[in-house]
């Protein structure tokens, strides 16, 4: 069988980082592009270099597994253990789930690829691989869409800045995927905003899309905020809110604030 090394590194480059995308999607880890690039690159040398060592059965199973943990902190920042878990759980599942997928119609249509190398050969199709891809990332938001966690409840929320505090009735609403260089953003009013902070001084935006069309909001970074349901207490330090002009009563809690 011939193997071209730019072939098998751009393969596993695409592979990697689309898998790290849908395990993104999954766990909610606002994983950058910068580092899930590194970090695809980082398993694309591994993937081609590893046949090298010439291990089989169980023991190249355990270092392919061990693998995936190194790869998955090499795509970013995690705020605990816990995320850092998802994330990495998520991607060896979408990685058995894609790689089996795609073993068993290399099988089924005949095609030459020698299981264990870690890399496609040159003789599948590169437009199977690229659709098992696209396969995936679709799964992947549907799965992210349906996991989301929609919150109704009114929650009391006390945010901190300045040395001075706010208290404020919010909610948890599913459809805030506002982010703000991949961090979640909750929004108040600005009538409520003003009671903190002067938003004269804040430079920072992010834009909104919304039914009546884009919108600026301006940011801000909160030292904390503090959510209670009545029964618990949740901390969240160096949260990201947003002031809107247009909002009135409480705070839209973006769902992902306390997925970590």
């Amino acid at each position: 069988m011939q193997v071209y090394v730019e072939l098998a590194l751009a393969e596993n480059f695409c592979m990697d980082f689309t898998l790290l995308y849908c395990a993104k999607l999954v766990s909610k880890n606002p994983a950058r592009i910068a580092r899930g690039a590194a970090a695809s690159a980082l398993g694309a040398c591994f993937a081609v270099v590893f046949p090298l060592f010439g291990l089989k059965g169980v023991w190249a199973l355990a270092v392919k597994i061990i693998s995936c943990p190194i790869i998955c902190l090499a795509s970013g920042k995690f705020k605990g253990f816990k995320a850092y878990s998802k994330m990495t759980a998520a991607f060896l599942a979408f990685t058995f789930a894609v790689g089996g997928g795609l073993i068993a119609v290399f099988s089924l249509a005949g095609l030459d690829y020698k299981q264990g190398e870690g890399y496609l050969l040159s003789s599948v199709p590169v437009g199977i691989p690229l659709f098992a891809a696209l396969i995936a990332v679709i799964f992947a938001r549907k799965l992210a869409d349906r996991l989301k966690k929609t919150k109704k409840q009114t929650v009391t929320c006390g945010i901190y800045y300045g040395g001075k505090r706010l208290e404020i009735q919010g909610f948890f609403d599913s459809g805030n995927k506002v982010s703000f260089h991949g961090v979640p953003v909750s929004v108040i009013p600005l009538s409520c905003a003003l009671k903190i902070i002067d938003p004269t001084c804040i430079k920072e935006q992010v834009k909104i899309h919304t039914v009546a069309g884009s919108k600026n909001l301006k940011v801000f970074t909160a030292e904390k905020i503090e959510i209670s349901d009545g029964e618990k207490t949740d901390t969240v330090e160096n949260v990201m809110i947003g002031i809107s002009p247009y909002a009135s009563g409480g705070a839209v809690l973006n769902p992902d604030l306390l997925e970590d």
